[in-house]
């Protein structure tokens, strides 16, 4: 049913409602109609107040507040004013068309969209009558706050979109390269031919498009040549074709560029033929950006390897003079069990993806990569860490493959905008580039790994976990086991000087229908309802959790999915899986899965199973002795996890389980630092008007197993092993087998965990002997490595070495010498006079191993 209202019908509600160029048309069924009606209703006696210019705001007798719908107490322009747009993304290089939802002008209407308070643009009525913002060029990612202007000076209507990296665009939206290390290999020997892309010709609603060439360059503005001065440069090049069929495909035949060879990084565009070259600020696709080798000068296709040599060593002279970064990196995990658990501070790089296939471009002989999260803090720098089939971490002194570290992070970091911080293209600047002149178009990689070498893991921790699962139990960070079944609100963890709260909503359990209560296969989680009995026990409902200045992020409940509230706004992960949020990131790959990365390397991991939600919190190494609340003290002493609110220890070897329920009812939130949103009646009325701890609500402490129960059989039979005591008492509380298996999953997930987080020792890379072999590529504990001379060469020192658990090396550096250089050292007189001579002779072979031939210096310098 289409509900229209129209300003003029309306004025019973108010005058001046609506602008008179405006119309609110509003497409809902049935009970949407009513759900507005109501509005409307309670709306009437506010008629005075307007959210003109106050989204996000609660007035005194209406909300501007997204909360308001569904709490039916929306001021009744809130619609007009607090906008929602369609679709809720566009790449960061714009062209998208953003409609607006509730505005509606007259074909000749008129507006201007302002984003970030800054940038204008005039907005556009589409085909079918929507009105339009065009996204612009941005170099950030995350939400971006836009207002729409219907007099030309009142910007009094906001709403926002989310800017996402290019390669996180939606495809359908996107130009899309065939064949895309042709693209970027063309003009390498055996590398030529046509080039193809495709896109979506329906897109773009003309019979005729243009495609053209944007290049990327990072340009310094100022006399002073810092990096803090350079400022981001997508430019216009030139066209490859003007009023081509809209056939959504397009082949060419490179021809090389030599005004336009600085430009080696840059995106394909295509727009309407009716546009001007070069045109900013219109609809058009965009292409991801890729090296363009395909329109470089002649001379790079003539010798491809020389010109990338003499490009290695010009960057090689530069990167000499930047300031280091690699002291300030985060170091590796050890193990790809690791990299993968420590989800605070590691995700994976979808480049080499062992999810999809290991397809591991710039990493062979790896399969599976992930990168920090966090940028490092001073100069913007990312690590990656690689791992080779066996899940060891794959170093760049054994393989071309290994990991290697940033001078800028892919993904970009905040604030954004300028380098080198913006996002993928500051990265492949100074760090992708560099690749293809001295890997992949020379063999110059020894150059470019000693300005990238691989950190290692010798100084890698891995964070604690905490967890609560089932109904309602707990492994705190020192790995204390217990239950507490309490109906409320409360501190899950708590870092007062580390500015970290992490909360948890729990309610009681609901028993379900007999089918479901035997854990059926037959029956579908859909049609397990709930029988309307309440078991007493509690479980856990929503988690809502803050760091410093980070937008407030609850994860709660609905139904058999996680719904994410930022700041009391539900984010729609629709189209988008990763956002971008301030001080925080949050990734959805499924409705059931949610991770929170905080910028402190904390994460926060939500996850359904069979309908409960169960919380992990880890925790790097810096928050020891600075945690408390639910999981306890993180201190490695489970002994004194039990510590109340006024700094009390409850002894936990000898708790009773009514101990227990009063520390978990003391750590109750008070309601003034409440981070959870209250947007329905039944919030309201259970957690925001009484105590945050339901005292009047015990829950059963035990419940006896007896024999003639008609669980108990199968009960003991699945619930066996550690965790079985609350796979038992879920169990019963619940009635339920299929309640009772998935706290045991939940709890063997956990085990899991914290196997894969175990410490390992490493001793470091050790490497081969100049002349020499090293058999062997792993450097944890236990691990051995041999070391061999090659023919004509005897080699000096051990033969083998072992890592020992004190992160040490068995044996001495071996070396590899002639017999003529052995024979000169034993001739030499007396045995310190030959340990000297064995040293100099050491270092005058570490010294050539380092030299770059002088004449390629020189020519460098030249070029």
């Amino acid at each position: 049913m289409t509900f229209g209202i129209l300003c003029n019908s309306v004025k019973s509600f108010s005058q001046g409602w609506f602008d008179t160029s405006v119309i609110l048309l509003l497409s809902m069924n049935m009970r949407e109609s009513f759900f507005f009606l109501g509005i409307l209703i309670l709306s009437s006696k506010t008629t005075g107040q307007t959210c003109r210019g106050k989204c996000g705001d609660v007035l005194e007798e209406c909300s501007c507040q997204a909360t308001c719908v569904s709490l039916l107490n929306c001021c009744t322009d809130y619609n007009q004013f607090c906008f929602q747009t369609s679709p809720q993304s566009s790449s960061m290089l714009g062209g998208r068309a953003l409609k607006i939802l509730s505005l509606v002008l007259r074909p000749d209407g008129h507006f201007i969209c302002r984003f970030k308070g800054e940038i204008e643009r005039e907005g556009f009525i589409d085909d079918e009558g929507h009105a339009c913002c065009i996204s612009p060029l941005l170099y950030e990612t995350g939400w971006i706050p836009f207002d729409i202007s219907t007099d030309g000076t009142n910007f009094d209507r906001s709403g926002e979109y989310l800017s996402v990296r290019p390669n996180k665009a939606d495809p359908a939206f996107e130009v899309t390269l065939v064949n895309a290390t042709k693209w970027q290999n063309y003009g390498t020997p055996n590398v030529a031919g046509q080039l193809k892309m495709t896109w979506n010709s329906s897109v773009i609603k003309t019979e005729e498009v243009n495609v053209e060439l944007w290049g990327y360059r990072e340009v310094n503005r100022s006399s002073v040549a810092e990096t803090s001065s350079l400022q981001a440069e997508l430019s216009y090049l030139y066209s490859l074709g003007r009023n081509l069929p809209n056939t959504g495909v397009f082949s060419f035949l490179p021809e090389a560029k030599k005004d336009f060879s600085d430009w080696e990084l840059g995106n394909i565009r295509i727009t309407a033929g009716s546009k001007s070259e070069g045109e900013r600020n219109i609809q058009g696709l965009w292409s991801r950006g890729h090296v363009l080798a395909w329109h470089l000068e002649q001379a790079f296709r003539d010798d491809s390897s020389s010109w990338a040599q003499n490009k290695c060593l010009q960057w090689d002279h530069l990167e000499s003079k930047l300031p280091s970064f690699l002291k300030e990196l985060v170091d590796c995990p050890c193990t790809l069990a690791q990299a993968r658990a420590d989800t605070g501070r590691f995700h994976t790089d979808y480049s080499c993806d062992i999810e999809r296939g290991s397809v591991c471009t710039y990493h062979p002989g790896s399969v599976h990569c992930v990168r920090a999260i966090q940028a490092s803090p001073n100069h913007a720098s990312g690590q990656q860490c690689c791992y080779d089939s066996v899940g060891a971490l794959v170093l760049t002194g054994d393989s071309i493959g290994g990991s290697t570290p940033d001078r800028a992070h892919d993904w970009g970091s905040p604030p954004y905008r300028e380098p080198p911080r913006v996002p993928e293209y500051s990265h492949w600047l100074r760090d992708v580039m560099s690749f293809h002149y001295c890997c992949l178009w020379s063999d110059y990689c020894h150059i470019y790994f000693k300005h990238r070498p691989s950190s290692g893991c010798r100084n890698y921790r891995p964070p604690k976990a905490g967890v609560i699962l089932g109904d309602l139990h707990f492994v705190t960070f020192d790995g204390l086991r217990y239950t507490f079944c309490g109906k409320g609100e409360y501190y899950l963890m708590l870092s007062p000087n580390r500015e970290l709260s992490v909360q948890a909503r729990t309610e009681q359990v609901k028993l379900r229908n007999a089918q479901c209560l035997l854990g059926s296969d037959m029956v579908k989680k859909d049609r397990c309802s709930v029988s309307g009995t309440l078991a007493k026990a509690t479980r856990l409902s929503s988690v809502a959790m803050k760091e410093r200045s980070s937008n407030v992020i609850e994860v709660r409940l609905a139904g058999y999915r996680l719904q994410v509230l930022r700041n009391q706004k539900i984010l729609p992960f629709t189209e988008q899986r990763w956002m971008d949020l301030q001080g925080a990131f949050v990734f959805a790959p499924s409705p059931q899965n949610v991770t929170v990365m905080f910028s402190s390397g904390v994460g926060v991991e939500v996850r359904i199973l069979d309908g409960t939600m169960a919380v992990t919190v880890l925790l790097p190494p810096e928050f020891s002795n600075h945690t408390k609340g639910l999981l306890g003290l993180m201190n490695s002493d489970p002994s004194d996890d039990l510590m109340t609110q006024l700094g009390e220890v409850i002894p936990s070897a000898d708790a009773t389980l009514e101990e227990f329920f009063t520390f978990g009812a003391g750590w109750n939130i008070s309601k003034t630092s409440s981070l959870f949103t209250y947007d329905t009646k039944y919030l309201l009325d259970s957690y925001y008007f009484p105590p945050s701890h339901d005292a009047a609500f015990v829950p059963a402490f035990s419940l006896p197993e007896r024999p003639d129960h008609p669980l108990v059989a199968d009960m003991l039979s699945m619930c066996r092993g550690e965790g079985a005591h609350f796979c038992k008492y879920d169990t019963l509380i619940t009635r339920s087998l299929a309640e009772g298996k998935a706290t045991l999953r939940a709890y063997q997930s956990h085990q899991a965990l914290m196997e894969a987080l175990k410490p390992v020792v490493s001793c470091g890379w050790l490497p081969s002997p100049r002349n020499g072999k090293k058999n062997g590529s792993h450097y944890l504990q236990g691990s051995t490595l041999n070391f061999t001379c090659n023919e004509g060469y005897i080699l000096y020192g051990s033969r083998e070495r072992t890592c020992v658990d004190d992160s040490s090396w068995t044996g001495e550096q071996p070396y590899c010498f002639t017999e003529d250089n052995v024979g000169f050292v034993l001739g030499a007189i007396g045995s310190i006079s030959s340990l000297v001579t064995i040293g100099i002779m050491i270092e005058l072979h570490n010294r050539k191993q380092n030299r770059i031939p002088a004449e390629l210096i020189q020519r460098s310098d030249r070029s």
